[in-house]
């Protein structure tokens, strides 16, 4: 130990000293101009259709601090309060270019090469937020996940908790932002 790491040791408690010697390097952000954590998202980001009326929109996502090793990205949009027992996928898209880290309102990320996974509504495209009526605030995890790959080794036409496994046993790592919405 050099007599500067000596002196610094004996000024700061030992464990503030480790937690300024560990703290991690950046983290992957997620951000949006049109969602916050834990506000509720507007009518732009509800379905269109199961007696909802919204414009089915996605909102602008946009996602820094990418680890190093990075060769594509995942975005997915969870329900954990849908009353299924298992929750409500409303988006997965894999294998998103890694020069790809922003998306406007209501973009499809298959413009930049991605793969998209059918939806608990059957379909492959966003699916807004469409709580039952009167069954209180759902929760919305939007997760970009970074991954060392360019493609996601998937079977055909996988489910989206067979893709939700595969990213976590995959990514390089993940940020959410968690959005509220109620009917």
């Amino acid at each position: 130990m050099s007599i500067y790491h000596r002196a610094i040791s004996r000024l700061l408690p030992p464990l503030l000293l480790s937690s300024l010697v560990l703290q991690p390097a950046d983290a992957l952000e997620l951000s949006s101009q049109d969602i916050s954590e834990g506000q509720a998202m507007g009518k732009a980001h509800e379905f269109n259709g199961f007696g909802c009326s919204g414009e089915n929109l996605s909102p602008q996502l946009s996602w820094s601090d990418v680890p190093q090793g990075t060769k594509s990205f995942a975005i997915t949009v969870y329900d954990p309060d849908a009353p299924t027992g298992s929750g409500w996928w409303h988006w997965s898209v894999v294998d998103i270019p890694a020069d790809t880290q922003a998306l406007k309102r209501g973009e499809s990320p298959l413009a930049h090469g991605a793969k998209a996974i059918r939806n608990d509504y059957g379909t492959t495209d966003f699916g807004g937020a469409c709580p039952p009526e009167g069954h209180g605030m759902h929760r919305y995890a939007f997760t970009i996940w970074a991954l060392p790959t360019e493609s996601l080794s998937l079977p055909e036409a996988p489910s989206a908790a067979l893709v939700g496994y595969m990213l976590n046993a995959t990514a390089l790592d993940s940020a959410t932002l968690t959005a509220t919405y109620h009917r």
